[in-house]
């Protein structure tokens, strides 16, 4: 299993809004080319989103599945790649003070991955993953930063 932590500078909701915009991941999930199609009651139990990952040509379709929701706390999916199978992505959000420390678990469920599994596999699961907590992070902070920023222009304009 590959585990990363990230504090984020932003209250869970303000994170949890990124999360439940299945047309968003492509701007946070490290290898996104393409959001295909997202299920209208995303992120819902049960609700598909399809994806196009990969780098350059190389690049075949994905889809994830919401197995657990809970608002403003966790979402997990199913990540189905094939050929090379599926892997369990376990998101959760924890208040820290006004901020979010955001717990993100990968672990392969079926096919090759469960054979590669172990230390190699984990490690560049690892980084991909925490380059990809990187980018959410960013985007929630430039999000706040732009919402308390309209806030205040607003409180003096009025």
């Amino acid at each position: 299993m590959a585990r990363n932590r990230r504090l984020i500078l932003s209250s869970p909701s303000r994170v949890w809004s990124l999360l439940s915009d299945g047309h968003r991941y492509g701007e946070w999930v490290s290898g996104t080319q393409q959001v295909l199609a997202a299920d209208p009651h995303w992120p819902g139990v049960g609700a598909r989103l399809q994806v196009r990952v990969g780098v350059g040509p190389l690049a075949l379709d994905d889809t994830c599945v919401v197995r657990i929701c809970e608002p403003q706390r966790r979402l997990e999916l199913e990540a189905k790649a094939d050929p090379f199978g599926a892997a369990r992505i376990a998101m959760n959000l924890i208040p820290w003070g006004e901020n979010t420390l955001f717990v993100l678990d990968w672990h392969p469920l079926r096919g090759p991955g469960i054979r590669m599994h172990g230390l190699p596999v984990d490690y560049i699961v690892s980084i991909r993953n925490g380059m990809m907590l990187t980018k959410l992070a960013r985007i929630a902070v430039r999000e706040h930063r732009g919402s308390v920023g309209g806030a205040l222009q607003s409180a003096r304009s009025g």
